[in-house]
């Protein structure tokens, strides 16, 4: 019976990995990295030196076969994503549902808890409730104003993420679409210049337009 480990890593400082986590990373057979110069870096804080190869949304289906055949193997193979949980918003929900298909009960898909920006930031956000509606990263383009029309309309709490060069022209859609509700936003989670702040969506464009050096960075954006 071979393993494929989904393990949660940091979202940004380093110390958030579970002990679980780093005993899987040093006993797995492989490390299927996003980015594996990212993750070098994880890896080399912990000294593990588990051999790494690349999975990422460009990676050819051939790749996901590769993955099959050496789980077959008996192989244990670890999933890490850039930050965070993988396979939320993320490729490896791909890998994991044709490897669920393809092997069956022959193969252990287990999740190894920890980070998630998503998780994190509702916990800090003082937005109430329970119930929320996560979007991942919203379309460029196609569905991208039916989805601030359902964010308006909503009871529960929405949640999205957001790149920094799209982040203003988001709050001016929610401004347009949900003038009132308030919003709340964490900025570089865990990181050096992590940032929750607050406001109506205008409140939000007005604070941005004055420190637009903290247009930088990764978004979780709430919606009351």
């Amino acid at each position: 019976m071979s393993y494929l480990y989904i393990v949660a890593t940091p979202i940004g400082n380093l110390e958030d990995i579970t002990l679980r986590a780093i005993r899987i990373l040093k006993e797995a057979d492989l490390i299927l990295c996003e980015d594996t110069r990212t993750t070098r870096v994880l890896l080399s804080k912990y000294e593990i030196k588990t051999p790494t190869q690349s999975y990422h949304a460009q990676s050819s289906l051939s790749k996901i076969d590769d993955v099959i055949e050496m789980l077959k193997e008996g192989k244990n193979i670890a999933l890490v994503s850039d930050a965070g949980t993988p396979a939320i918003s993320d490729p490896g929900s791909l890998l994991i549902s044709k490897v669920r298909k393809a092997l069956g009960s022959k193969v252990v898909i287990s999740p190894i808890p920890g980070p998630s920006a998503l998780i994190s930031a509702l916990s800090a956000s003082g937005l109430t409730g329970g119930s929320f509606i996560f979007y991942g990263f919203l379309p460029h383009k196609k569905g991208r104003e039916t989805i601030y029309k359902q964010i308006a309309a909503s009871d529960v709490i929405s949640t999205f993420y957001e790149s920094p060069h799209r982040i203003m022209k988001t709050l001016e859609s929610l401004a347009e679409h949900a003038p009132e509700k308030k919003v709340v936003i964490g900025r570089e989670l865990t990181k050096m210049f992590e940032e929750i702040v607050s406001g109506t969506p205008t409140e939000l464009i007005e604070y941005f337009t004055t420190n637009q050096e903290k247009e930088r960075g990764e978004f979780v954006v709430m919606v009351s």
